[in-house]
């Protein structure tokens, strides 16, 4: 595939040495590439005395046409609820742990760079979810999410129960510590660790998990990514919170309707030269591995 990126933004998780190292090498290579370079203001605090451009994020996403960001899946998920929408190319270089979806290692970075900005390189499509709350019949708070919608308890050690509705149609009333909506790129997060099913990226689905129900046949399904969910808190139910990829969060009240539905912008991930999805798998969940 060939594009031109010759507009990039960077971006990083703020006050860790290993980023600002990373960073400046990515600086060197785009600047003898002649690309123009805006930096996100959260790091900002790490270039205090060069004379970059430096934007907010929705600034960041009109202006470029790549964006690459530095840390680990979680940095990520940050720019992925702003950068979809404008469809501006996202590209990671994992800095932390798991990485499934920054797949660019420090150590092959500037080989691999070389290639992408040659034109070699895969890019694919990840669903985001929209997730709206609605309170005496008004919506109170939405937001997109990359990995997963999650309506949880919040602070007690107690369940809460949830009515569950499918495109209209009544799926069941759950007594748990909560419900995961999971994207396939959301399957192996949280989702995964509830007992849900591992989908691939390009599956037009999505994975409803519960988490930890009271009734044993309570069990993960897996819907159309184009089905609307709604989720209504019962009466009575205490201490509700809604989680957008574990970044986002809001308190809920009882009576309060959660309305999921597939994002109408998808993300544009990039990856580098021989990115192969159960290659992924197989080195992310250790699989396969001798004792």
């Amino acid at each position: 595939m060939k594009l031109s990126f010759k507009r990039v933004g960077l971006i990083g998780k703020s006050d860790d040495r290993n980023v600002l190292v990373t960073l400046r090498a990515l600086i060197d290579f785009l600047e003898r590439r002649k690309a123009k370079i805006v930096l996100d203001e959260g790091i900002a605090g790490m270039f205090s005395d060069s004379d970059y451009k430096i934007v907010d994020r929705d600034a960041l996403a009109r202006q470029c046409n790549l964006a690459i960001v530095v840390g680990g899946d979680g940095t990520l998920l940050n720019a992925a609820r702003s950068l979809a929408e404008p469809g501006v190319a996202v590209l990671g270089v994992n800095l932390g742990r798991l990485g499934f979806l920054v797949d660019v290692s420090p150590e092959d970075m500037a080989s691999q760079l070389e290639q992408i900005f040659g034109g070699d390189f895969t890019e694919e499509r990840r669903t985001l979810l929209h997730a709206t709350v609605s309170r005496n019949g008004e919506a109170v708070a939405d937001s997109a999410a990359l990995n997963d919608v999650i309506v949880h308890k919040k602070d007690i050690a107690r369940m809460i129960e949830l009515d569950t509705w499918i495109d209209g149609h009544f799926l069941n009333s759950n007594r748990s510590d909560g419900l995961i909506v999971a994207t396939p790129t959301g399957s192996t997060a949280y989702a995964l660790s509830g007992g849900g099913p591992i989908l691939h990226p390009a599956l037009k689905a999505l994975t409803l998990v519960p988490i930890c129900p009271h009734t044993l046949s309570n069990r993960p399904i897996v819907i159309n990514h184009d089905s609307v969910i709604e989720i209504v808190i019962h009466p009575g139910a205490l201490q509700a919170q809604i989680s957008c990829d574990g970044q986002v969060n809001m308190t809920l009240e009882p009576g309060d309707r959660v309305t999921i539905r597939k994002h109408e912008h998808a993300l544009r991930l990039i990856h580098p030269p021989g990115y192969e999805y159960f290659d992924i798998l197989r080195k992310k969940l250790r699989w396969s591995e001798q004792p």
